[in-house]
């Protein structure tokens, strides 16, 4: 049986092995650099910049959902950006990826939020797959920019 429920401060350790066993499946184990002192932090801390949503399974640790309010300001109102969803290789065909974007998505309406948003790697093609068969639009005609690393550092000393 299935049980949705929002993460406690002991749940930290459990996200960060989440967060490492998705970065595993992504191919990029050793970009997981992630403490469980920072979630604990930013997930935890009197005014928290993620939020968590722990999937079990028969009360064994199954799945997580790690977001964040975004801001459309062509809209006016905020929207959920899904930074991460893992389930666990040996609960998944039970249902519980699709409970847990239920559950967001059930939120973002209740609260009047615009938009549920997330990214998926285009060599996910279950991933994908799952994700249109759930109503979601695959945007390809947006790329994602990033700047980090040294590259942040650079930006951030330009001269005007």
């Amino acid at each position: 049986m299935l049980t949705l429920r929002p993460a406690v401060p002991t749940d930290a350790a459990l996200i960060l092995e989440y967060i490492r066993e998705l970065a595993e499946f992504e191919r990029e184990p050793g970009a997981a650099v992630a403490t469980e002192a920072d979630i604990a932090r930013h997930a935890f801390s009197e005014h928290p910049l993620v939020k968590v949503t722990m999937a079990e399974w028969d009360g064994r640790p199954a799945g997580f959902a790690l977001w964040f309010l975004n801001f459309s300001t062509w809209e006016g109102k905020p929207g959920i950006y899904l930074e991460d969803l893992f389930v666990r290789p040996a609960f998944r065909r039970n249902g519980i990826g699709k409970a847990l974007l239920k559950h967001l998505a059930a939120l973002a309406v209740e609260e009047g939020w615009t938009r549920f948003v997330w990214q998926v790697l285009d060599w996910n093609t279950p991933a994908i797959e799952f994700y249109e068969a759930h109503g979601a639009r695959i945007m390809r005609s947006w790329l994602t920019c990033r700047v980090e690393g040294d590259a942040i550092r650079r930006l951030a000393e330009m001269a005007d």
